[in-house]
Order: C-alpha cells, then structure tokens, then sequence
C-alpha cells in the first residue's frame, strides 16, 4: 500500500479520490482549509509553506503520490483569490513536495478543466504565472476579462505540467492531469441552480455527447488510474474527463 498527499480533500472530487484511495488500503495525508489532516490556507504563501512543512513530517519515507485538487470556480469566488488559490496553491506545493516525490518515484496528477480553451489566451498573465511571479500575476489579473480567471489558470497549469514533465519524469515522478468538465460537486451545484449560470451550464451540456454533467466518483476513477501502475509509461497527458465535450467542440485538435 502507498502513502498519498492530496489537497482538497473535504469535498467533492478530492472527498471522492479520499474515499476511494482509503478503500484500497492506502495511507493518506489529506489537506483542506477544514475537515483535513492538515488545515491551511492554500490561498496564502504561508499556508502553502506550512503544508509543505507538514506533510514532509508525515511522510519521512516519501509520498507515491500527491494529488492537488484545492481550488474554486468561476463565478464561485473572486477572480484574485482564484488565482492564489488554483495555480499558486497547486504549483508551489508540488515543487515543495518534490523531494518527497523522488523518494518513492511518485505520481503527481493535477486537476485542470476542459474550460481551459473555450477563451483566448492572455499571455501575459499566463507567463507571470509559469515564472511563478505571484505579485506580478495579482497585479495583471486586476486587468484580466472577469470570469475568465479560473480557465486561464488551469490552461496554465496544463502548460507547467508538459514544461516540466521531463524534469520530474526524469527524477522518477510522473506528472500526468485530468480536465473535468461540468461535474457535480458542492461548488458546481450553485452554478446548476443560478439564473445566471444554469443557462451556460445547460448549453455546455447539450453538447456534450454523454448529455448529462458528471459525477464526482468518475473523475476519482480517471485520476486513480494515472496514479496507479497500470499508468506506468503515462507521462504530461492532460485526460478529458468530460463526457466526451472537447473531443465534440474542437474535433480537430489534437
């Protein structure tokens, strides 16, 4: 059995991935601003730090895998905290973690979005954000579209992935990510419910050739396998965990 990290863990996909990894037996750090083995707030460099410092302490062998889910949506949270929170809280602890990575040849999968694409890249914010230029990347995200932080941050933690999977690949660590997309979970549920959202979260299903949102236990399964043997010569894939919805909007992508 393998000892995992994973933030996010009181709700949701993250509750889901919790459940399912304790199923099987696996010992598990998990991580949340409340309901968590460690309690911080991912938002802030102090928490990130404070985590990282944590869980070093509780696996002194390694971790075989770390799984960053911590994260809010579009149209949930303020776009300033999405962005501290989405790809900072994601990224700075996946390179504080590293060392532990390496010493079992862990697994990392982080969670993105099929929404990633559906608006166009701003490049300056999303290069503040691969320099891991936090102070930079807030003062740019002040004159970033609202509403379109939270699919610029998960298009930018796909590309910090595949920038750096050779890197982590190299050093035993495989990176892989899965791209939900409208899923039942108790931040999605509002957006279901609102006038202003229902509308868009309708349309996004009407072309998605599953037609239905998806659960939070079909994205736990997808990310189990990335961590899992089975995976083994997986590394820098993004999977669609989305009902079939990109492959039907961007046929000729690839």
């Amino acid at each position: 059995m393998g000892t995992y990290a994973l933030t996010g863990s009181a709700s949701g996909i993250g509750a889901a991935l919790k459940s399912a990894l304790a199923a099987q037996g696996h010992s598990l750090i998990s991580i949340d601003i409340k309901d968590a083995d460690v309690i911080a707030d991912l938002s802030t460099p102090e928490g990130r730090r404070a985590v990282i410092s944590a869980v070093m302490d509780k696996a002194p062998d390694g971790l075989d895998g770390f799984i960053p889910l911590a994260g809010l949506g579009g149209g949930t949270a303020p776009d300033l905290l999405i962005t501290r929170l989405n790809y900072f809280g994601t990224v700075e602890l996946v390179e504080g973690l590293r060392p532990a990575l390496e010493k079992k040849s862990g697994a990392v999968v982080l969670l993105c979005s099929n929404s990633a694409p559906m608006v166009p890249p701003d490049e300056a914010f999303i290069t503040s954000l691969l320099a891991g230029d936090e102070s930079e990347a807030l003062a740019l995200a002040e004159n970033v579209q609202a509403g379109t932080h939270y699919m610029l941050t998960k298009r930018a933690l796909n590309y910090w992935m595949r920038r750096n999977v050779m890197a982590y690949g190299r050093d035993g660590i495989r990176m892989n990510a899965v791209a939900p997309g409208p899923t039942l979970t108790p931040m999605t549920t509002p957006l279901f419910e609102s006038d202003e959202y229902a509308p868009i979260m309708k349309s996004l299903l009407e072309q998605t050739p599953a037609n239905r949102a998806g659960e939070a236990e079909e994205v736990a399964n997808c990310i189990e396998f990335l961590l899992s043997p089975s995976a083994s010569n997986v590394y820098g894939t993004l999977l669609f965990v989305d009902g079939g919805y990109d492959a039907h909007t961007r046929t000729d992508h690839v």
